[in-house]
């Protein structure tokens, strides 16, 4: 009797949803035997071992011989161990990032292994999207190079930019951090670089929340609410329920900076008044910080970590700002906090090597009825400046690998974030 049309369906998409659960668990776990994948999916042994067959033919996961590390004296220390990882070393994911600061391009293979990297400062030219995109382009171009000299084909790109994106296809709404308007980063890019590969825009605070939410994960700590908050280019972050991030009708939610936390205060560039980056924004504390001319001269980045160590020495002018700036910092994620109801925030950028202030400023302005409930736990991110980086890495690579026999023949946009 003849299977039905249906039922071949059905054990296709099995097959596919195993491969990728295999191929998961290597991504998230690193190399594995057989029978610790067995145990690791759920599957049986059997079941993995067609499975792994598949893949190794595919050219997406390798084999290799290690020496047994059982317990001295045991009957099997020293026999050779085989372990699977993944490989696809024809292939690599790329990811670009852009802030107020510079251009970043990391090119990294499957398994996370960093084949490349570069950054280049594009001087800040305010108001002059032109420029700046300039620098992007150069930096994508010599990575791009770089992929080709290394026998690697790009099968995704990811741009991540420190402001908030949407639209179709999704473009730069606007950007403080550079007085933009609306850009069309990939538009401009593809005008720029020949051959652009399948390309994906992605806001920084959403896919640092994943990657943040992944190493909590990673530690058991079994989040699925979060409140992503960081200040590095400007003041943003993320919304995470149920494990997803929470994009908003507009693509909006996460804009933290944004939050009018004084009405009658200054006029933002985005044209509401008193927004959190008026008065907490990085540019703001390091100026009140005396550290203007540092921005000019080494970029935002090293003037903010002079700015923590100098808070962190109890500078008078430093610590003055950073004063001025915290209550404000902690008003804003008290009002996101009471809107969504998190068990934890996890600070990013700068302000995850001042947790511990931010935490007690956060407690310090608590209502009553949190007494009755766990209190929302405030924590530094454990991922520094390369959050965003990892995260968008870490998207991609999970989304070709729900796919694994097709990543070596992918063409194929990975999915808008």
């Amino acid at each position: 009797m003849a299977s039905s049309p249906s039922g071949s369906l059905a054990s296709v998409d099995v097959r596919r949803h195993n491969l990728a659960l295999v191929a998961h668990r290597l991504a998230q776990q690193g190399p594995l035997s057989r029978s610790q994948l067995a145990e690791a999916t759920g599957l049986a042994r059997g079941s993995v071992t067609a499975l792994v067959a598949a893949l190794v033919e595919a050219g997406v996961v390798r084999e290799s011989q290690e020496p047994e590390t059982a317990p001295r004296g045991s009957a099997s220390r020293g026999r050779p161990l085989t372990l699977l990882r993944l490989a696809a070393d024809d292939v690599a994911l790329l990811v670009l990032q852009l802030d107020a600061d510079q251009a970043t391009a990391v090119l990294t293979a499957l398994d996370g292994h960093v084949l490349f990297r570069v950054a280049e400062h594009h001087g800040r030219p305010m108001g002059d999207p032109g420029r700046v995109l300039d620098v992007l382009a150069r930096v994508l171009s010599r990575t791009l190079d770089a992929a080709a000299g290394l026998g690697r084909r790009v099968v995704d790109l990811t741009v991540v930019v420190f402001a908030p994106i949407g639209g179709t296809p999704p473009v730069v709404v606007a950007d403080t951090d550079f007085e933009w308007g609306v850009v069309d980063v990939l538009g401009e890019l593809r005008k720029r670089v020949q051959g652009l590969p399948p390309a994906t825009l992605a806001s920084d605070g959403t896919v640092a929340a994943l990657a943040e939410l992944a190493e909590l994960e990673a530690v058991g700590a079994g989040v699925r609410d979060m409140v992503y908050a960081k200040s590095n280019s400007g003041i943003g972050g993320a919304v995470v329920v149920d494990g997803a991030v929470v994009a908003g009708a507009h693509g909006f939610a996460g804009a933290f900076g944004h939050i009018s936390v004084d009405p009658h205060g200054a006029r933002c560039l985005c044209g509401q008044r008193g927004c959190l980056v008026t008065v907490a924004g990085p540019d703001i504390v390091l100026a009140e910080a005396g550290l203007a001319t540092e921005v000019a001269e080494r970029g935002l980045t090293e003037a903010l970590r002079e700015l923590v160590a100098r808070i962190r020495a109890g500078e008078t002018r430093a610590s003055a700002a950073w004063q001025a700036a915290l209550p404000w910092i902690a008003h804003a994620l008290r009002i996101v906090t009471m809107t969504v109801d998190p068990e934890v925030v996890v600070l990013g950028g700068y302000w995850a090597e001042l947790a511990e202030p931010i935490a007690d400023a956060f407690a310090q302005n608590g209502p009553a009825v949190a007494a009755t409930a766990t209190p929302v736990a405030v924590v530094p991110g454990r991922l520094g400046d390369d959050a965003a980086l990892v995260g968008a890495a870490r998207v991609a690579r999970d989304a070709l690998l729900d796919d694994p026999l097709a990543v070596k023949t992918t063409g194929q946009p990975a999915p808008v974030i």
